[in-house]
């Protein structure tokens, strides 16, 4: 774990924050990955702050959902080489960018606890300085570009979104949605149902665009 410049005072911490509940269903990083999803979030909405001082809320809305996205937190794992040292269970392929994503929130959890906030938010800067400065126009968020891409080919129309029967353990669950615009079907799934329309929209995009 050299890769993330924090050296712990209880070691201890980060053994727990890189333990999913699929390997230990009592000793698991749920708890420190809420905290951890706090800290990272008010990081990374200060530092957009800072940085992008001419954009108004709504750009920087999306900036920082794309910021924080499992997507975005599972390839930083990645290259910090905590995918490495998670111990979990069974999982299923569609689950492992979950994984990475969750105890990258749960490390900056169990910094948070180890060191304070200003330790967290060093590194959390340190590393999203360069991803949010790779973007030099704030992102649309999918939905937005569904919408606008249906209303171009099919005026006044709009994609309909269907809330499925959520999935996973009662305490944590996976919410499912469905969405369907000019003629086409597709679903996603994600930790709240504003995460789970995304993706589906993000996979309609993908489909439209064949």
């Amino acid at each position: 774990m050299a890769k993330i410049n924090y050296k712990f005072k209880n070691p201890e911490l980060l053994e727990l924050a890189l333990t999913q509940s699929g390997a230990d269903a009592h000793h698991n990083n749920e708890r420190l990955e809420f905290i951890g999803d706090r800290v990272l979030g008010l990081s990374v909405a200060a530092l957009l702050y800072d940085m992008f001082p001419d954009e108004h809320e709504g750009e920087l809305a999306r900036r920082h959902a794309m910021l924080v996205s499992t997507e975005t937190l599972a390839q930083v794992a990645c290259s910090l080489g905590v995918d490495k040292h998670i111990r979990h269970g069974h999982m299923t392929a569609g689950r492992v960018q979950h994984m990475y994503a969750d105890a990258m929130e749960a490390v900056f959890g169990a910094i948070f606890l180890d060191g304070g906030f200003n330790a967290a938010q060093k590194i959390i800067v340190d590393v999203w300085r360069t991803i949010a400065a790779l973007d030099v126009n704030a992102p649309k968020d999918a939905k937005t570009s569904l919408q606008e891409l249906v209303q171009k080919s099919a005026a006044g129309a709009l994609p309909v979104y269907e809330y499925l029967e959520p999935t996973g353990a009662s305490h944590k669950p996976v919410f499912n949605v469905r969405v369907t615009a000019l003629g086409k079907t597709a679903t996603g799934s994600g930790s709240s149902k504003k995460s789970a329309s995304i993706a589906a929209a993000e996979e309609l995009l993908k489909i439209l665009a064949i």
